[in-house]
């Protein structure tokens, strides 16, 4: 999902903000003799899917290579409270140091990991795909995105090069321009990028059959109660994909995921999921 150097960019830039202009965490080297070596546990507090511990990992070896770690729980894993997870054995200063930033990285990817998996079951139709969307943390849309698929989603588009979405507000600058609406809209893109993924989003049922004339490879179907869905879906089939989102939630998500649509975007997956509480506890 994400390579190595982009994982090490990221937790270079958090231990640059943590250990700040004199590089030094000023407590742990007033306190902590230089030679102490600890063993330290980190350990889920609540039930949760993990997501992160190779990034955790990578944090306690960027602090010091010297580090023993030792993942107990992968990745995509279920785990229930007071599990640990890793073990880290070494130099006691070094393990405070990465200790925040390790865990700020694995609570806040464990957490999209452990609300994708809530959604995912909620759906309860394994023939549907939960997407994610573009609402991420700046700067984190890898590791976040990798988190929803070690809660059992699917990535959409990762940004705004890898595949073609006409929304709304492109609509209107587009029928502003030239006065002729979605379906050509469709058809310009398609010209211009012949070999990306074209997705349109409709609001109404006949917004949608005008798009159709088109093909696009997927239409958004937008805040659509489910007989809309359902019509919208019969109207599309043997054309195009269908992807039902806007203001889907817990409780109405198991309706949307029997109507029949190939996809359901939930944005809340990365923009609310809170963070899982993990901590790290000194044992030896």
């Amino acid at each position: 999902m994400f390579e190595k150097r982009e994982v090490n960019q990221l937790i270079d830039l958090a231990l640059a903000e943590d250990l700040g202009p004199i590089g030094t965490d000023v407590t742990s080297d007033s306190t902590v003799p230089p030679e102490e070596q600890a063993v330290a546990h980190m350990v889920a507090r609540e039930a949760c899917c993990l997501a992160g511990i190779h990034v955790a990992v990578e944090v306690f070896r960027r602090v010091n290579p010297e580090l023993q770690c030792d993942v107990l729980v992968e990745d995509g894993r279920a785990v229930e409270a007071m599990t640990t997870v890793l073990v880290i054995k070494g130099s006691a200063q070094s393990i405070l140091t990465a200790e925040r930033t390790a865990l700020n990285f694995i609570q806040r990817m464990s957490g999209v990991a452990t609300i994708t998996a809530e959604y995912v079951r909620a759906a309860g139709n394994p023939d549907v795909m939960l997407l994610d969307t573009r609402k991420t943390t700046p700067g984190h849309r890898a590791f976040e995105k990798y988190a929803v698929l070690c809660g059992g989603g699917t990535n959409h588009r990762i940004g705004l090069y890898d595949a073609v979405l006409i929304k709304d507000n492109h609509l209107a600058s587009w029928e502003k321009k030239y006065g002729t609406g979605v379906g050509e809209c469709v058809a310009a893109a398609r010209k211009k990028y012949p070999d990306l993924k074209i997705e349109v989003e409709v609001d109404t049922v006949e917004q949608l059959k005008e798009a159709l004339t088109t093909r696009p490879d997927w239409v958004l179907l937008d805040n659509m109660p489910p007989p809309v869905l359902r019509e919208c879906v019969a109207l599309c089939k043997g054309i195009c994909k269908t992807e039902a989102s806007g203001g889907i939630n817990l409780d109405t998500i198991y309706d949307i995921a029997q109507t029949g649509v190939d996809a359901i975007s939930v944005g809340a997956l990365t923009h609310s999921a809170p963070s899982i509480d993990l901590a790290l506890d000194f044992v030896e």
